[in-house]
């Protein structure tokens, strides 16, 4: 493999995203944003699986960003949800040294590396061979720093996961806003699985940067304290969702060519409560069952993202609703028929419904969610929370008659409440953008960071 610059010119940046959804995509979309900065001066090779590169190889993509394979770390994709912390831990001791011999072969050498957090391994790398390493937060800052002062906590304690839960309301740097919060975290996680997440983030604290995906404004007082706490550069340059490719398809006029765009089309403004709930893992078939039937009593309209039960659920749905596999949410949340977002809490969903001022009723499912929704009621003010356990269990844990009611009341545009939560939802998308904007803080950031590079290469 080889790049047709001079590498004099070039910063030659290698990009490891962990292999999930939820991690490739932003990442991703940060590197375009770099890329769109400084075109002639950067290279970015973005690592994924050769199941990733099947996925997304065929994706327009700046001539500055070009993409390299590693094998695979699980045979399919299916294996994931049935065994995550078997297939967590395999991404932390399969992919190193196909990494590795991947990094041997590149050409021009590569200036610096890019790594998620939750590899682990990519800080180790780097510091061993001596490049300058960034180590890529694809969570909250106030998640990231939860896990800082847990893995601090128990290690200086020498406690056991098993044992934290107990332990909670005494660690230092955890505000008691999130004591109810981290033990549903614990309670609900794997205890392989966190301590693996714990050793990432010990392993974070020997890279050369911090990226996380948010924004300055949004959490200072959490940033403001990390960058106290760490003595290396911490650069918040969210949102990385891909609104360059929203801006592009806008000045193409292409938002029509799906028919859920076109249906969008035919609704009144604010009308239509989209649904998503996570892209790995959902509630179950039953309590899907229960929200369609739900809506459809409500008479509301509605566009459910249901993954692998769309088919299914097509048959139940009503004449005001629509049941799809799959859509580009971010050009879907933009639309303005939408009205408001029914969401998991995953980060990348939140930061693309802060990004175009749509509310949140949020439905946090496990991991960072739970905390997410805490910020989107107690924080931010931009959305409810719908009162339940946390779920993934099999039975219905929210009644059609409940859901009917908390979705009329959310959808209603005209109540006190309603428009409390819309007018804050506009305020945060005000905010958002003046951080991308020139001279806004992410904007300031990613110059910072490319300069900081650059220095690093010469």
């Amino acid at each position: 493999m080889s790049f047709t610059g001079d590498s004099g010119e070039v910063c030659h940046v290698l990009a490891m995203p962990f292999p999930g959804r939820g991690h490739i995509n932003p990442m991703l979309s940060f590197c375009k944003i770099l890329a769109s900065r400084r075109p002639s001066e950067i290279l970015i090779t973005f690592v994924i699986t050769e199941e990733w590169l099947g996925y997304i190889g065929a994706d327009p993509k700046p001539e500055a960003i070009r993409f390299a394979t590693i094998p695979n770390v699980i045979p399919s994709e299916r294996e994931k949800a049935g065994d995550f912390p078997g297939f967590y831990e395999a991404v932390m001791t399969k992919m190193e040294e196909p990494f590795e011999r991947l990094l041997d072969q590149l050409v021009p050498p590569v200036d610096v590396i890019v790594g998620d957090v939750e590899l682990r391994w990519p800080v180790a790398v780097a510091n061993r061979r001596n490049i300058p390493v960034a180590a890529f937060w694809t969570m909250s800052a106030s998640f990231y720093s939860m896990l800082h002062h847990l893995d601090v906590f128990s290690r200086d304690r020498h406690l056991t996961i098993g044992t934290l839960g107990e332990k909670t309301e005494n660690i230092p740097g955890i505000s008691s806003l999130y004591v109810k919060d981290l033990l549903a975290v614990l309670h609900k996680t794997d205890d392989r699985a966190m301590q693996l997440a714990l050793d990432c983030i010990s392993m974070a604290s020997k890279a050369n940067y911090l990226l996380l995906t948010t924004v300055q404004e949004l959490e200072a007082e959490t940033i403001d304290t990390l960058k106290h706490i760490f003595s290396f550069p911490i650069y918040p340059i969210g949102p990385a969702i891909p609104y360059l490719e929203l801006e592009e398809n806008t000045l193409k006029n292409t938002d029509h060519s799906h028919d859920y765009i076109k249906w969008l089309d035919s609704q009144p403004d604010e009308s239509v409560l989209y649904i998503s709930l996570g892209s790995f893992l959902s509630v179950s078939n039953a309590q899907m069952d229960e929200i369609v039937e739900a809506l459809n009593n409500t008479g509301i309209p509605y566009l459910y993202v249901a993954r692998g039960e769309a088919s299914r659920l097509k048959d139940k749905c009503g004449d005001k609703g629509m049941v799809i596999p799959w859509c580009d949410q971010l050009r879907v949340l933009s639309h303005s028929s939408i009205g408001g977002f029914w969401s998991h809490c995953g980060w990348n969903s939140i930061l693309e419904t802060l990004f175009v001022g749509v509310p949140i009723l949020t439905f946090p499912l496990f991991l960072d969610q739970v905390p997410n929704s805490s910020q989107i009621v107690d924080e931010w003010k931009n959305g409810w929370k719908i009162e339940v356990s946390p779920l993934l269990e099999n039975e219905v844990v929210l009644a059609k008659e409940d859901i009917e009611v908390l979705v009329k009341r959310f959808m209603d545009l005209e109540s006190q409440e309603g428009k409390k939560i819309r007018d804050r939802a506009k305020e945060l998308k005000v905010m958002c953008h003046k951080a991308i904007g020139k001279g806004g803080s992410s904007d300031k950031n990613l110059q910072a960071f490319f300069s900081d590079i650059s220095f690093q290469r010469d």
